[in-house]
């Protein structure tokens, strides 16, 4: 996204048909989302409203806006509330936001954000260290309690899985599953979507690997995904950047591990060039939930709570299905029926996450330290 705000991002493209959108486009996809939601089964006060209101502005952090539907999203908030948003470093990852707390306590300022959507395991370890506040939103009952903080310090947002995006103009054979990348056959075309030393998004790319390489035994995940990208980096298929969709484009990257979401958002927003496969694996098939909080030092913090109110209601949550990613309501939507089928068409068929894997936080916990701390011992590749 550039500073100025103007490009559409490719959420929107797909409400439209795929065409270019101007002002009043751009209005009539957000009312398109609107009126798919309906009703929420909550709703936040008028005075919480008229606070946020009053503070008028939102600052964000991490949150590019081809990153499950997120463009929509966040146009959709300014829109209902008339409230702007200050939005920071769209491609920082899940430490770099908990980090950037950190660095803001005593400022008021446009650098301290507001919120952060962080990888599952960083929640507790942000609330741990004193950096979030509690807040519970008004459609808090329908979020499943295993994917919760029981005061409403985090919360999860959304999940997707680990999957393959492959550029099948210059790749001839599609990996089916973590064992092709090791072929010959993907010499310089491997790339995760983020640094494994801090981003929350490659750091389970190396667990789910290694769930594949250890046949699901969670205890040697961790260990096995890094003698995995360590032999990946030997064998020269290792490409030590983040994989985007630009890089896919152009060739550098030509195969990314990366959230099924996001691939799928790459798929339309390229258009056929070049074709673009998404391929869910055999094995080691991980899903990822990530959560919300709110800053405890926000310097917004009734816009903040606002905020993860449009998030958690029906408009949000399906925003967020629009965006190819499983919103953490989804059964809850599903079971009253407001889910669109329109929307359920969009995704990979349910056979694809027949052989799913949720870990555990004290699972995330033990690989993502091991993962961050070993990377550079074991695989030796600096990705920038």
């Amino acid at each position: 996204m550039n500073q100025d705000g103007l490009r559409v991002t490719s959420t929107f493209r797909r409400a439209a048909g795929g065409r270019h959108l101007g002002k009043g486009a751009i209005t009539a996809a957000i009312a398109t989302f609107t009126a798919l939601a309906g009703h929420a089964v909550a709703a936040p006060s008028a005075a919480l409203i008229e606070a946020a209101k009053k503070e008028g502005q939102l600052t964000t952090i991490a949150l590019p806006h081809d990153w499950c539907g997120y463009g929509a999203v966040i146009a959709g908030f300014k829109a209902k509330y008339g409230i702007q948003i200050n939005e920071l470093n769209p491609d920082a990852g899940s430490g770099d936001e908990v980090e950037a707390i950190k660095a803001n306590k005593g400022n008021k300022g446009p650098q301290a954000p507001d919120v952060i959507d962080v990888g599952l395991s960083f929640g507790p370890t942000a609330q741990a260290a004193g950096l979030l506040q509690p807040y519970k939103v008004s459609t808090w009952s329908s979020i499943p309690d295993s994917a919760k903080e029981k005061d409403g310090y985090w919360y999860g947002d959304y999940y997707g899985v680990l999957a393959f995006e492959v550029n099948t103009d210059m790749i001839d054979k599609v990996p089916a599953d973590w064992p092709d990348l090791l072929k010959p056959d993907y010499k310089n075309a491997i790339a995760l979507a983020g640094d494994p030393r801090s981003a929350n998004q490659a750091i389970q790319a190396v667990y789910a690997a290694g769930l594949s390489q250890a046949k699901g035994d969670a205890s040697k995940a961790g260990a096995a995904g890094l003698s995995y990208f360590g032999t990946m980096n030997k064998n020269g298929n290792f490409v030590p950047v983040i994989g985007k969709a630009a890089s896919l484009a152009q060739g550098t990257t030509p195969v990314i591990v990366r959230w099924d979401y996001n691939a799928l958002s790459d798929r339309d927003t390229l258009k056929g060039n070049p074709k673009v496969a998404v391929v869910v694996p055999k094995t080691g098939v991980v899903a990822g939930v990530y959560v919300q909080g709110i800053s405890a030092y926000a310097p917004h913090p009734n816009a903040a709570k606002l905020w993860m109110e449009y998030l958690y209601s029906d408009e949000g949550q399906l925003g967020w299905l629009a965006g190819y990613c499983h919103p953490i309501r989804f059964k809850d939507l599903e079971a009253n029926k407001k889910i669109p089928a329109a929307l359920l068409a969009k995704l990979p068929p349910p056979s694809a996450y027949k052989n799913v894997v949720f870990p555990t936080l004290d699972e995330q916990n033990a690989s993502k330290t091991l993962i961050t701390k070993q990377w550079d011992q074991v695989v030796g590749a600096n990705v920038k």
